[in-house]
């Protein structure tokens, strides 16, 4: 039986590391001893959580400064590439790229003209075109690891056309899409996997509430709904365990996309 891969002294940078299911990673990755890298808009939260993050096992990673936040716009090409830069300039290495960014506003699927053209623009560019821009930008340095791993954090949505909008869900099915081409594109040097959630406990959605979430957790088969960790965990596998696997959504959603009974 293959033995889990050690992280220690890897270099784990996650887009939106800030947010919930982000800094989620991050503590995980960190616990088993990846040096971890927050990107995204830096603010001071985002420099607190760095600092806060456990120190790897190996004192001269812990020495060097192991966890740090980069400021970058995560739609803006330019600014990925002068992040990738500042990542090889301070680690020598990137071995992992979690896309957990995104952006989605609440808009009825029937409501055709409330989902307009600067709304549909940005859903795409956030949910799509900036983790393809992440992975460019990054690619090179996961190829040099020799076991480089991208985990885009995908949706339900995409599959079951039932989510905020009609564009994010198709937007999180390009996503998937995208993870078929490039787990083959990118092989066997870059393995590329989506971790689709359902329902999860954070701020993502505006106007999401308490009541929202009980009625959600109602209609799910494991009677709850996600917890950021939940889907951090499946993260933290796809680095350690899922070794054999690239070019696959993994579902982590308390059986969701089965609908109710």
């Amino acid at each position: 039986m293959p033995s889990p891969l050690p992280l220690d002294g890897q270099v784990a940078v996650i887009a939106g590391g800030a947010g919930a299911i982000g800094y989620a990673s991050a503590q995980r990755l960190a616990a088993q001893g990846a040096r971890i890298v927050l990107l995204g808009r830096a603010s001071g939260d985002a420099h607190a959580k760095a600092a806060a993050l456990p120190a790897p096992p190996s004192a001269a990673h812990a020495a060097a400064g192991a966890h740090r936040a980069i400021e970058a716009d995560l739609t803006d090409s330019a600014a990925l590439a002068r992040a990738a830069a500042e990542v090889r300039e301070r680690y020598g290495r990137a071995d992992i790229l979690v896309n957990s960014a995104g952006f989605t506003q609440p808009v009825p699927h029937a409501d055709l003209d409330a989902l307009d053209d600067a709304l549909i623009d940005a859903i795409f560019t956030a949910n799509w075109r900036a983790p393809f821009a992440a992975i460019r930008a990054f690619a090179p340095l996961l190829r040099a690891s020799g076991h480089g791993l991208v985990v885009n954090i995908s949706s339900i949505a995409a599959s079951t056309g039932i989510g905020s909008n009609v564009a994010y869900c198709a937007a999180k099915a390009g996503l998937d899409t995208m993870a078929n081409s490039l787990g083959r594109a990118l092989a066997p040097h870059i393995r590329v996997i989506n971790v689709s959630p359902g329902v999860v406990d954070s701020h993502f959605v505006p106007g999401r509430d308490a009541a929202f979430n009980d009625k959600q957790a109602s209609t799910t088969p494991l009677k709850r709904i996600g917890q950021p960790d939940d889907i951090a965990a499946a993260v933290e596998a796809c680095a350690t365990t899922l070794l054999f696997a690239t070019g696959s959504v993994i579902r982590i959603d308390g059986g969701r996309h089965l609908g109710a009974a």
